[in-house]
Order: C-alpha cells, then sequence, then structure tokens
C-alpha cells in the first residue's frame, strides 16, 4: 500500500511538467498534432523499453495482456489517448498555461466522481471536502465575471472528464503489464491523432519539435502512465486519482517560472483551495476489520499476508513474479485502500 503513494505522485510530476512544455510545442504545431507526437513518443520510447527486455530475456514478473482485456484496452485508448489530449491542447490554445495546469486538479475530482459513482469505489467524507476544495478552486479560475465562461477552461474540464473516464477503465487493465499497456496505447492513440491532424491539413513540424515532442511524451504521458497503473493496483482509482492531484501545482510552478506568466490573486487563491484539497487527500487513513472473499486471478506479487498460496511446478521461482493464483478467504483488519484485494463493501 505504501509504494503506491510515492508511485502516484510521481507520476503526477512527470504529468504536471509536460502542460507548460507542451504550451510552448503549440507554438510550432498544430493541437492535433502536438497531441499526436506526445501519445507517439510515449508509445515509442515504452516500445524500446519492452523490446528490450525481451531481447536481454529478463524475468516475466508481469502478467500479459489478455484477450478479453482487448476491449477495456481500446476504450482506454478512445478516452484518455484520443478525446483527452486533444481538448487538452485545444484548450490550451485559449488559456494560460498556469490556468490549465491548476484546471487539470478537474481530474482526479472526475476519476473520483466516476470510481465512486459508477464503480462504487469506497470514499470517505474526507476524499468528498478535499474534492469540494478542488472544485471551488476549478470554479474560481474558469469564471471570468458576470455569466461568461472561459472556453479554454471548459475544453480542459471536458479533457479531464475523458481521463477520469480513462483512469476508471484502466483499473480493469491494472493487473496486467503497465508498460505493455501504456506502450499500446501511445502508439496507437499517437497514430490515430496524427492522421487526424494530416486530414485537417495540419503541417508537419520541423524535426527539434518532433524530438522535443517525443522526449515529452515518453516522461509525461508513457513513463507517468506505468507509475500511475501501478499506483492502481496499491491504492485503487480515487484515492490514486486523489494524489494524481498535485501534478497541477508542478504544472503552475513551471508554467510561471518557465513562460513567465503572471501570479495573479485569483490564481493564488484557486491554488490554495486546490492545495487544501490535495492535502486532505494526502492525509486519510482508512482502517477497519474487513473480509476477503475466494478470488482467482493473475498479476505480480509477492507472498505477503494476502498472497499464502503453495506453487505448482511450473509456477515462476523467485520473487516477485506472476502467476494465476487463488486467495483464500480472510478476515483481519489493517489500513488499507480499495486495491485489487481490497474492494469490499462498506
Amino acid at each position: 500500500m505504501k509504494i503506491g503513494i510515492p508511485l502516484a505522485l510521481l507520476s503526477a510530476v512527470l504529468f504536471g511538467a509536460s502542460t507548460p512544455l507542451a504550451k510552448i510545442l503549440l507554438g510550432d504545431a498544430s493541437p492535433w498534432t502536438v497531441a499526436g507526437l506526445l501519445y507517439l513518443g510515449s508509445g515509442a520510447g515504452l516500445a524500446i523499453v519492452y523490446i528490450s527486455r525481451r531481447i536481454l530475456r529478463l524475468p516475466a514478473a508481469e502478467a500479459p495482456l489478455r484477450r478479453a482485456d482487448i476491449g477495456w484496452l481500446a476504450a482506454v485508448i478512445a478516452a484518455g489517448g484520443v478525446a483527452g489530449p486533444v481538448f487538452l491542447m485545444f484548450g490550451l490554445t485559449r488559456t494560460d498555461a498556469t490556468n490549465a495546469s491548476l484546471l487539470l486538479n478537474l481530474e482526479g475530482l472526475a476519476t473520483m466522481g466516476i470510481a465512486w459513482l459508477a464503480f462504487r469505489e469506497n470514499v470517505d467524507r474526507r476524499l468528498l471536502a478535499g474534492a469540494s476544495a478542488i472544485l471551488a478552486g476549478a470554479a474560481l479560475l474558469s469564471w471570468q465575471g458576470g455569466a461568461a465562461l472561459d472556453w479554454g477552461a471548459i475544453l480542459i474540464a471536458a479533457a479531464c472528464l475523458a481521463w477520469g473516464i480513462d483512469n476508471n477503465l484502466t483499473r480493469k487493465l491494472s493487473a496486467a503489464d503497465p508498460v505493455q499497456i501504456a506502450m499500446l496505447k501511445g502508439l496507437c492513440a499517437g497514430s490515430v491523432n496524427i492522421l487526424l491532424a494530416w486530414a485537417q491539413g495540419a503541417a508537419f513540424p520541423a524535426a527539434g519539435t518532433i524530438l522535443a515532442a517525443c522526449v515529452v511524451g515518453f516522461l509525461g504521458y508513457g513513463v507517468s502512465l506505468v507509475l500511475f497503473v501501478l499506483g492502481l493496483r496499491h491504492l485503487g482509482t480515487a484515492r490514486t486519482g486523489a494524489y494524481f492531484s498535485l501534478a497541477p501545482f508542478i504544472g503552475a510552478l513551471l508554467s510561471v517560472v518557465l513562460l513567465h506568466e503572471p501570479m495573479t490573486i485569483r490564481l493564488l487563491a484557486a491554488g490554495t483551495l486546490m492545495g487544501i484539497g490535495l492535502w486532505l487527500h494526502l492525509t486519510e487513513r482508512h482502517e477497519h476489520e474487513h473480509a476477503h472473499q475466494p478470488l482467482e486471478h493473475e498479476h505480480r506479487h509477492t507472498h505477503d499476508d494476502h498472497h499464502g498460496h503453495t506453487h505448482d511446478p511450473n509456477d515462476p521461482e523467485g520473487e516477485p513474479h506472476s502467476h494465476w493464483h487463488r486467495h483464500r478467504p480472510m478476515v483481519h483488519r489493517h489500513a488499507h485502500f480499495p486495491d485489487m484485494h481490497h474492494r469490499h463493501g462498506h
């Protein structure tokens, strides 16, 4: 459980840094082209990692994607790989990178809301209070006085909704190899967005812009997604999304430093509200007696309190490892999050 928190936070740092860098790239390429290059860079970089592991014959400690996962993966690519980045890039053309970075807090809110309402994941009052503070900060950034709304903010909110759907669907795949998931998402989503950009008559950018976008995409989208999937295993969807709320603050800070954008009173007030929300999420503790029902699945694991099973002769040696295994019924009490082993009712 504890390892899930730094994984989710590092994922947030990498993604948060990508927002102001993407804003810079938009000066040399169309929004659709940048969205495509970011994901192509993500997929290509992770493909090198994936192929290198096979060439070096490193132990396969992760469970591979199965045929039953294809439908979920396609939905993840459509929502998070195609719709989300395109909305974000068009939103960035209409608003400051600092505002956009803080508005990305809505992704954690959307992730949590969908996990709670659609997938019945446990969300307590502390998480709801934090979500309310984040929503108040986002509303403050989006309002321009009177009845006017910032269309850039609305497009970024749409991106956050798409990524919230993506994050919840990715939970269905979180037991599988995160490098394989992120690689396929990057290659497929990047190709689709590049083709859409060409169909719209977008010009191909200079080689330097292409390389920069691919590097930003590999770190900010590819490596970040791998870490996010690993976080999902340990924290569940709502909590991983809550910790991921650090990303907007990283983006806002870099926007001020790199792009010399102004530090306004409204920005400081919104950042304070969102910071309170993030603090409430980070200081949550959830502990009670709970029952584990019999469960059979496959994922990377070590033999801890939840993995006391025996092995067949053909199961891999050494730890961590991955193989199909059965969990016996158990009742105990400890601090936990709704990870893949703690999706019980309350």
